[in-house]
């Protein structure tokens, strides 16, 4: 570092985490003006990145958006389609007498439960409609496959709010593309073989098998569970967290479309099997599947029959490969000059498809606290390091919330409601919650990655039962309810008649575009 600046950017790795990571840095730093930070990655062209997080929150939208990228060039390069919900199938119960147990955990509420809370209202009433239903229109349009806006909404507006799925190898390229030719990253084809540290125990450069010795001044490790910087080089031990989280590994299959009018789920689909789940994500082109599952209580063959079976007759000529799941993260993210994101950061399994939203995460606070001198350090490593456990620690608790509630009885689900693996900061939560209605008081935190809103679309749809009468005095506003609940049905008329499906919407944006943002 010359005199303490920062002027060398380092980020070792590609895939979604690096790419993305790249984009937003180079764009905030000014990397394609003459003297400023210049952002490099080195990218290894022998390691293929995993590519089956095809999953992303609404978030994303302006992600795209600040990186000046038009939503319809988005969607046709990726091959997106539009997300609203996950819809979870057989999580509380398996199916009975054929009927499958569903819920959806919607991205669209009528009224902001920061403003209006309508879930007491919902716990005592006979319950005669899903909590979903109650407080959304969301749920009839992703039963019915309908988009979330029409061709006239302007790029990343939308009448209801959504998120995509997408091609994580074609959004890697595209990132790329768009990191390279408009923001000034410096694209390097090589394989890092070691890393070399100063007499600070900073990193001070790479050694690459093909280009030798690359310099830098601050390094991004985003090589995913490899960790070659900060856990290799630097001895950022990881924590696992296999006594929380017991899925261990995960088969994925890619599933064409029988004909070009194949209907596009507007959800996840999350299937509950008997040691795990199966993810169904539907693209333009195609569906992207798999079951994630732990291999104590299921072998690798069975899974993998569990998802041909789940797929059905198409399945039979596919292939499909297994993923190593090992959940977890590392004791600190940032260490000296070196942060890690993505998969090298932490990883738990893709239920929630929190991945990607925690690398957008990562990155905007790495682009607003970067440090241009060397002095800043050790304060930005403390306030990153504090954020991002606080971060990952509320993301376990809340994907172990959707096993621990389920009233399923194969072993694994049976295992899963073991006191013993559930945080404490889990049980303490639930034990509050037992007698009173989740509150915005609950997530005080600015960078809650799952707000009241989620908390409540899990807990009523896996029917956790909480005790409320006691304090039914407390919601005495039926007027505003009723209110509420009329609107809610008139939006759900409006977007009936007004709404294409997800098909249709994609071809037109395919044809046309969307007006310009």
């Amino acid at each position: 570092m010359n005199n303490g600046i920062i002027n060398q950017v380092v980020i070792v790795g590609g895939g979604t985490a690096g790419w993305l990571t790249a984009a937003k840095l180079a764009k905030h730093l000014g990397s394609n003006k003459s003297e400023s930070v210049q952002v490099t990655l080195v990218e290894s062209p022998d390691i293929s990145t995993i590519g089956v997080g095809e999953g992303t929150w609404p978030t994303m939208r302006k992600t795209l958006a600040d990186l000046d990228i038009e939503e319809h060039d988005f969607i046709n390069y990726c091959n997106a389609s539009f997300k609203q919900a996950t819809k979870f199938v057989n999580w509380k119960t398996p199916a009975i007498n054929g009927q499958d147990s569903v819920y959806y955990h919607l991205f669209n509420s009528i009224v902001n439960a920061d403003e209006f809370n309508l879930s007491p209202y919902w716990s005592m009433s006979d319950k005669q409609i899903d909590y979903a239903d109650f407080v959304s229109p969301q749920a009839l349009v992703c039963d019915n496959g309908f988009a979330p806006k029409t061709i006239l909404n302007r790029g990343y507006d939308g009448l209801l709010n959504y998120a995509y799925h997408l091609d994580a190898g074609k959004f890697a390229d595209f990132l790329k593309k768009i990191s390279c030719e408009r923001f000034g990253v410096k694209h390097i084809s090589a394989n890092v073989v070691s890393t070399n540290l100063n007499i600070l125990g900073e990193i001070s450069s790479i050694e690459t098998k093909e280009l030798g010795q690359i310099k830098g001044d601050f390094f991004i490790d985003c090589t995913g569970t490899r960790c070659l910087l900060l856990g290799k080089a630097l001895g950022i031990e990881f924590t696992p967290i296999n006594d929380i989280l017991f899925t261990d590994n995960a088969i994925a299959m890619q599933v064409p479309y029988l004909d070009e009018n194949e209907a596009i789920s507007s959800s996840t689909i999350s299937t509950a099997h008997a040691a795990g789940w199966t993810w169904d994500i539907g693209l333009s082109n195609r569906r992207g599947t798999g079951y994630v599952y732990c291999s104590d209580f299921v072998s690798h063959d069975q899974a993998e029959q569990t998802l041909r079976d789940y797929i059905g007759p198409r399945a039979e000529q596919l292939s499909t490969r297994r993923i190593k799941i090992a959940s977890g993260y590392r004791k600190k993210f940032w260490e000296k000059n070196c942060v890690a994101i993505g998969m090298s950061a932490a990883f738990v399994e893709p239920l929630e498809a929190s991945a990607i939203f925690l690398i957008e995460a990562s990155a905007n606070m790495l682009c607003e606290l970067f440090p241009r001198n060397k002095k800043q350090l050790p304060a930005v490593e403390k306030t990153f390091n504090d954020s991002f456990n606080y971060r990952w620690k509320r993301t376990i608790d809340f994907i172990k919330l959707h096993y621990f509630l389920s009233q399923r009885k194969d072993a694994f689900w049976l295992e899963n409601k073991s006191i013993n693996s559930v945080p404490d900061s889990l049980i303490e939560q639930l034990e509050h919650w037992k007698h009173r209605p989740v509150s915005r008081y609950d997530f005080q935190n600015t960078f809650e990655p799952f707000i009241q809103d989620s908390y409540q679309y899990v807990l009523h749809g896996m029917g956790y039962a909480q005790e409320l009468e006691s304090n039914a005095s407390t919601f005495n506003q039926h007027s505003m309810v009723d209110s509420i609940l009329m609107k809610n049905e008139k939006f759900k008329q409006h977007l009936q008649k007004n709404l294409p499906t997800n098909r249709e919407l994609l071809t037109k944006v395919k044809a046309f575009g969307f007006q310009k943002i």
